[in-house]
């Protein structure tokens, strides 16, 4: 279990959280990380033919059910931002034309920017490994 996994928070904490993420979101104002280390992204975006607006659909149906926990960022000169990590279900069709029902696991960071919030969708992928979630 990584030391930085929290998930002591409440609802409403949690509410308020994800509609600064969402009004990012539907303000254009967020990025879905995709640089070397992000091929999972990558891979997932391209394997479902994920358009930017169907990116947008996906990260605009997150639910607060769907969150699971915060880890603190371990990058060097990040250590102080907080990653808020929740995983939903989506009805995506796949390269073969079948509807497949995917767990997308998605990992978020707000920054505080002079000009407002933005937020970097730093993880974008079909869940790779055991989630618990916090409100189910």
């Amino acid at each position: 279990m990584n030391l930085h996994y929290n998930q002591d928070y409440t609802r409403e904490q949690i509410v308020a959280v994800l509609q600064t993420i969402q009004d990012c979101v539907r303000e254009s104002r967020f990025v879905i990380s995709k640089n070397e280390n992000r091929q999972e992204n990558i891979d997932f975006i391209n394997e479902y033919n994920l358009t930017s607006k169907k990116q947008k659909e996906i990260l605009l149906k997150v639910e607060t059910d769907d969150f699971c926990h915060t880890l603190q960022n371990t990058n060097l000169g990040f250590e102080h931002e907080l990653l808020y990590v929740f995983c939903t279900q989506v009805m995506l069709f796949n390269f073969d034309g079948n509807e497949e029902l995917i767990d997308i696991y998605t990992k978020f960071n707000i920054i505080d920017l002079k000009g407002g919030k933005r937020v970097v969708v730093i993880s974008f992928h079909k869940r790779n490994k055991p989630i618990d979630y916090l409100f189910r």
